[in-house]
């Protein structure tokens, strides 16, 4: 007997629906004519995807460089990228390809070049006279390693020294190796007996440039004379150096050394240190050696005009202070200045007012560069305050969890943003300008608004100002201050949701021209902000609590321990915001150790009154409650809409409407009652929970073990109800009463009458069914950021119980209620009642109920969380002849569903009456979790949700009327036989256009077979809107709208952390950008014009700036010599004089950035078709030269054949005797 295939069955079903579909789109009404076609003016040369700039702070930095003519800052990083900072907004991006880290950073100073040096034994010189800077030569030592490097002001050689304790010179005009070395060995002769270990400084004298001085690890420092080539003096220490500074008059220098020491030398006095101190010891009274201290990592040595030399150093600290922060420590004559820092200290530089080191120099401030942060310490001041850093370095001031990017925006929103913001700033900065203020701004044609959110881990939230390539914080807002603030471990009200950061942003959506503000955050709380300008105090904050769950059916769950109080009012009582409002005590649920944690929040609202700066001000506090000692659900997504009043979100037990304004709860539905019951998708209805009085009974642990046991008796009727629904629905016939009975009445439908094939389809359906929940499951908490702990422990529990139930609370869902309540009862007596309604689905939801009807029951046992929602005024049924009010929802399984939504009239109307919400059913099915949603007119324009113009909340009344009017809508009119709206619904597999009000699908386009979309927007584009996508495996692609034509498709970036696809957002006009590391956000345009114009829109790191006048030197020093010597490098390390270096010592790499590479990039194709040509012709050759010698053997074997005929011929008649 052959075995029966039920998905072979449907997959042809699929193959000859989608055949017949398109065969007969012409007939459908919603089809697309030729002459009704949108005109779409978007092509694929609109399109070109490149970086543009990034933001924020170097993660991981490891060096530091700064051109005092220039005014230029460079930091590298363990990752070999490179940041140049110059005037606020002059930043600049580049990276090393070989990915190593960056040991040393050294400007050529005044010349708009960087060296850096790498920890793979490479240097390479940039240019940075171009506005993005490129590697000019490259050198790659082979034997030895690199640890440090100096280059001395206005000087083309570049010393390297190496592990090994030689240095080497490098020309870097052209990169080459000078032949000159001066060996380890000559360097200490027998001053020590072991190897002094790796160079850790090297410097020139500021009075005589042919003096060389080199400090070794071990201790001993070296002065050598250039042009003698050999070692002056020598200084010994027994602890090891870290850096060495000199005195600018070269006659003393300083050595910081690793046990926290100071030692001053004078370069004549090569015995013993003219002073040695210990900056943090304490020093003993009976004169011995002061107890040691951590190491002193660097010391610089700066000398003013008129006063006391400062003494700048990092490190050094007694080994008593454990725990201490880092700290900087600045000696200035007498007093010592100890400033901690927050984080730990990665490099320091002395700031100074002349790039000469043999005057006097002027010191000014300090930068100190921190794992996390980058301070500037005014060292002209008293208490040396910190400037006001001018650079966008707080992005991960807490850590990012969620992004959003909104380009243009309405222009007057950033000066509302910044006028608050101002007032947060701290106090205590210094008053002096940013000393780091090189570099011009970019003379871009970009000047629309553009905004930056970023939600942090902490609860803050930040409106950064993104406008022509820059990025500057506007505001920010904490959202933990609506909560009470956790004393003790013990009180930590979340700690069995999320261990740490409970106030850490989930998601948010942001009306910017309302100005509404709805965020939600891990703790499963939504928190609603208005925009004021004014100061106010909140004596309560507005609560409403909502009980999300998910429910068995017909079997009744315990009774929670303790006192209880309802969660909602049921139908038809008052629902003003004192009875919806619920304390938030512990006392009001259970929480006691006798039972399961019942109506507890996860956090607690504080009760005492807030007082709200001007700003965004909390209008209603929204917290999910535990249910049955489960905790509730994090929030999956979120929408807010000012014109209609109204917050909606959803998570992986269903969907929730609030009104904010009347501060009540609207729906509270399960995404399984939000299909219809014609909906082939739909799940078997179930009895709704009885409000339960307040109890203080403990809990049924009988009840609760019977309801356990029940499960795989419940699963399989839930299993096995909605397949054979679909069964029949398939034919296009609707359920009778005796076609389509419950399966508890224990009568069989025609579907099933061979029990043991329904039996084997069970048993399958329940296997892959678990392992596809399992599959679900693991893949929602990669993407969600924070797992409760409880809901990791109990999977299968999870995977198998239902979606919650509706809970209306007012008057105007009593009719609907009477309505459920009957269909309700008639299924209790078995009895599967199923409405005649219209199909929903036209001849394209054929192809998907037949596509997803064998894996629909699998499907829908795992949980199906709400994954998008979008506001708009369409029609929620075929038959609405204007459009209305509405919510497209859609889940992780890939459904779109309609919700209706009834306002009442505006004014005090819509305060006083209830709205009304009805579900419509299902529009249309996708493949993958849905993931944006978007309405366009008849002509192809966006239609966005409608908006309440901004208006102060805490102004006057008649203000308030002013500004307070509805936008007024403009509906497309409605024609026979023409469609007036297009719904596009993206998930992370397709794409589709669905007509409406016919509901019909008119475009699909699969986006990928192989890998799953992370993030899609709907965005306009030159005029046009389109579909943006970034998928998991890097590409990022855009579809025009409506049909859905591929028009970008580039490999860009492959997703190798959670980061990026939790903050991969895209914009209007061409901009998306991503948090690219923890610190710092890369934006990228996927717009030509954009790309076009880079050039011009970058900023200018270089400026023509003279050079100051070297110090006079006197009459007197000129007379006698005692100015600074000079030294012509050239006669001493040039090929005439020194030879040329060993080449397999380094290898020279010409960059792209220099002529050679050009000329090499330019001229390889042709360098590659003449050395092909040559080749060709050398085989010719040489097939020539095989040809003649062919020839001269053939001839060879015709004389060898004729000489040996004319012997046979000549003795053929003689005998033997006669030869």
């Amino acid at each position: 007997m052959k075995k029966f295939n039920i998905r072979k069955v449907l997959d042809g079903l699929t193959a000859a629906s989608s055949s017949s579909s398109a065969a007969s789109a012409a007939a459908q009404p919603g089809a697309p004519r030729e002459n009704d076609a949108v005109q779409e003016t978007l092509q694929s040369e609109n399109f070109q995807l490149c970086k543009t700039v990034r933001h924020g702070f170097p993660y991981q930095p490891s060096s530091m460089a700064f051109d005092p003519v220039q005014k230029i800052l460079a930091v590298g990083t363990q990752t070999g990228a490179l940041r140049l900072f110059g005037r606020a907004g002059v930043e600049c991006y580049c990276q090393h390809e070989s990915g190593a880290a960056v040991i040393q950073l050294q400007f050529l100073i005044n010349e708009g070049a960087l060296v850096s040096a790498l920890a793979d034994d490479s240097i390479h010189l940039w240019n940075l006279r171009q506005k993005i800077p490129a590697i000019l030569h490259s050198l790659k030592f082979n034997r030895e390693r690199i640890t440090y490097c100096h280059l001395p002001f206005q000087s083309k050689w570049l010393y390297i020294g190496t592990e090994r304790g030689n240095i080497h010179i490098v020309n870097v005009e052209s990169f080459t190796l000078s032949g000159y070395v001066i060996m380890w060995n000559k360097a200490i002769e027998l001053s020590t007996k072991t190897h002094p270990g790796p160079v850790v400084h090297i410097s020139d004298n500021p009075m005589d440039e042919g003096k060389l001085l080199i400090g070794f690890e071990c201790g001993v420092v070296v002065l050598w004379d250039l042009k003698s080539k050999k070692a002056d003096y020598r200084y010994n220490y027994d602890e090891a150096i870290h850096s060495v500074a000199w005195h600018h008059e070269g006659k003393q220098f300083v050595c910081s050394h690793s046990d926290g020491t100071l030692t001053t030398w004078n370069v004549r006095a090569p015995a013993k240190p003219a002073q040695i101190i210990t900056p943090h010891g304490k020093q003993p009274k009976d004169g011995k050696k002061p107890e040691p201290c951590k190491p002193i990592l660097k010391v610089e040595y700066k000398t003013t005009r008129a006063g006391d030399p400062f003494m700048v150093l990092s490190g050094g600290l007694s080994y008593d202070t454990v725990g201490r922060r880092a700290c900087l420590t600045v000696m200035h004559g007498k007093s010592t200045a100890v400033l901690e820092m927050d984080y730990p200290i990665v490099d320091f530089l002395t700031l100074c007012e002349t790039p000469y080191p043999n005057d006097f120099q002027e010191p000014y401030a300090v930068v100190v560069l921190l794992e996390k942060d980058l301070v500037v310490i005014d060292l002209g001041q008293i208490g040396y305050p910190i400037f006001e850093t001018p650079y966008p370095l707080t992005i991960h001031e807490s850590p990012v969890t969620c992004c959003e990017y909104f380009a243009d925006c309405p222009s007057e929103l950033i000066p509302a943003l910044y006028s608050v913001g101002s007032r947060q700033k701290r106090q205590g900065y210094s008053k002096k300008e940013w000393p780091i203020s090189g570099g011009n701004w970019g003379q871009g044609t970009q000047s629309y608004p553009e905004i930056i959110i970023t939600g942090h881990a902490d609860g803050s939230i930040k409106f950064w100002d993104a406008s022509a390539f820059m990025l500057q914080v506007l505001y920010k807002l904490k959202t933990a201050k609506v909560f009470e603030r956790a004393r003790g471990k013990e009180e930590k009200p979340s700690k069995d949701i999320v261990e740490e950061d409970p106030f850490a942003i989930q998601t948010l959506s942001w009306c910017p021209e309302s100005r509404m503000l709805s965020v939600a955050g891990v703790s499963a709380h939504v928190i609603v902000y208005r925009f004021s300008k004014q100061e106010i105090t909140t004596e309560v904050v507005q609560l409403l609590e909502v009980r999300m769950q998910c429910e068995f059916s017909e079997v009744d769950s315990p009774d929670p321990g303790g006192e209880q109080t309802p969660t909602l009012p049921t139908s038809g009582a008052s629902t003003s915001p004192q009875e919806t409002e619920l304390p938030t005590q512990p006392s009001t649920g259970s929480n006691s150790s006798d039972g399961p944690r019942d109506n507890i929040p996860c956090l607690q609202v504080r009760s005492s009154p807030l007082k709200q700066s001007p700003g965004y001000q909390v209008e209603l506090v929204i917290q999910l409650v535990w249910v049955s000692g489960e905790p509730p659900q994090q929030i999956t997504s979120l929408a807010i809409n000012s014109s209609y009043g109204l917050v909606v979100f959803g998570n992986s037990n269903g969907l929730a409407v609030v009104d904010y304004l009347q501060k009540t709860l609207l729906l509270n539905m399960g995404t399984s009652e939000l299909y219809s019951p014609s909906d082939p998708h739909q799940r078997q209805p179930r009895s709704p929970r009885k409000a339960r009085q307040p109890s203080g009974d403990k809990p049924n642990v009988t009840s609760c073990m019977s309801r356990l046991s029940n499960l795989y008796s419940e699963s399989v009727k839930k299993l096995r109800s909605p397949h054979f629904t679909l069964c029949e629905s398939n034919d296009g016939s609707n359920a009778s009463e005796d076609r389509c009975k419950s399966p508890t009445s224990g009568s069989t439908s025609p579907c099933n009458s061979d029990d043991e094939r329904k039996q084997k389809f069970i048993e399958k359906v329940k296997f892959k069914s678990r392992r596809f929940s399992k599959t679900v499951a693991n893949d929602f908490a990669k993407m969600s950021r924070k797992i409760s702990s409880s809901s990791e422990q109990k999977p299968d529990q999870e995977d198998r119980v239902q979606r919650w139930r509706s809970l209306t609370c007012k008057e105007r869902f009593k009719d609907r209620n009477n309505v459920k309540r009957a269909a309700r009862m008639s299924q209790k007596e078995g009895v599967c009642r199923t409405k005649s309604a219209p199909n929903s689905y036209a001849k394209d939801n054929t192809f998907t109920r037949s596509r997803s009807s064998s894996v629909t029951s699998i499907e829908r046992e795992s949980r199906e969380a709400i994954s998008s929602i979008h506001f708009c005024e369409s029609f929620p049924r075929k038959t609405d002849a204007l459009p209305s009010p509405c919510l497209l929802v859609g889940t992780t399984q890939g459904s779109v569903m309609m919700v209706a939504v009834g306002l009442p009239p505006a004014g005090d109307q819509r305060l006083q009456q209830p709205v009304g919400i009805s579900s419509c059913g299902t529009l249309v099915r996708l493949k993958g979790g849905v993931l944006t949603m978007a309405l366009l007119d008849s002509a192809g324009a966006l239609l966005p949700p409608s908006y309440e113009p901004w208006y102060d909340p805490n102004a006057s009344d008649e203000e308030k009327e002013k500004s307070r009017r509805r936008r007024p809508a403009s509906p497309p009119l409605s024609q026979e036989g023409q469609e007036s709206q297009f719904a596009v619904l993206c998930s992370e597999k397709q794409a589709k256009v669905v007509a409406m009000p016919s509901q019909t699908r008119i475009y699909k386009h699969n986006i990928t077979e192989t890998s799953f979309v992370l993030r899609a927007d709907v965005v306009q584009m030159a005029g046009a809107n389109c579909i943006a996508c970034f998928c998991a495996n890097g590409h990022i692609m855009t579809l025009s709208l409506p049909s859905l034509r591929p028009l970008l498709d580039v490999n860009y970036l492959p997703l190798t952390d959670m980061r990026i696809a939790r903050t991969f957002c895209f914009s209007n006009l061409g901009q998306a950008l991503y948090l690219t590391s923890p610190t710092e956000i890369q934006r990228i345009t996927y717009s030509q014009e954009t790309c076009d114009n880079l050039q011009e829109m970058l900023s200018e790191l270089f400026t023509p700036v003279e050079t100051p006048e070297a110090p006079n030197r006197g009459f007197f020093k000129g007379l006698f010599g005692g100015g600074a010597q000079s030294l012509d490098r050239e006669d001493l390390f040039g090929e005439t004089a020194a030879g040329k270096a060993s080449r397999s010592l380094a290898q020279h790499i010409p960059g792209p950035g220099s002529m050679e590479g050009m000329k090499g990039a330019a001229s390889g194709v042709v360098g590659d078709l003449a050395r092909a040509r040559i080749a060709l012709d050398e085989r010719g050759q040489k097939l020539g030269e095989l040809e003649e010698r062919t020839a001269a053997m053939m001839a060879s074997a015709e004389s060898f054949s004729k000489h040996a005929h004319d012997m046979m011929l000549k003795y053929k008649d003689k005998k033997w005797y006669q030869l």
